[in-house]
């Protein structure tokens, strides 16, 4: 529990059925996004019902989905998400290769990173959607 006064970190919601995924994407983004700010709390889900389930409990400052996860890619999860969770997180979705962008705009992302994922450019999605 935090105590009185204290700064909480953003909350982000990582979706992917693959934890090397997952993994790469906290390695990426770091603990903080700045020297000396709140430490990011990351939830970790698997699985699509997770991912509602997780969205429709709580709030969150940022949800990453995989476009590339098994029966249930995060583009998919991403429109579902804008268009039925209210005030909805900005959301990154992380697709198969750069060509696939066009397609990750149809899921109304608010931002893309490709793979292999660049941990400059994944660092620098999730800041700029949090700072915004």
């Amino acid at each position: 529990m935090a105590s009185a006064g204290s700064v909480t970190g953003p909350r982000i919601l990582l979706y992917s059925d693959d934890r090397t995924v997952r993994e790469q994407v906290r390695l990426a983004v770091g603990p903080r996004l700045r020297a000396h700010a709140p430490q990011i709390e990351w939830h970790e889900v698997a699985t699509p019902s997770a991912v509602i389930a997780a969205a429709d409990a709580e709030r969150w400052d940022l949800v990453v989905l995989d476009g590339e996860a098994d029966k249930s890619g995060g583009m998919g999860l991403a429109r579902q998400l804008k268009n039925e969770v209210y005030e909805c997180p900005p959301l990154v979705v992380l697709t198969g290769r750069a060509d696939d962008a066009w397609l990750a705009s149809w899921s109304l992302a608010d931002a893309v990173v490709a793979r292999p994922l660049d941990p400059m450019r994944v660092q620098g999605a999730v800041a700029g959607l949090l700072a915004a």
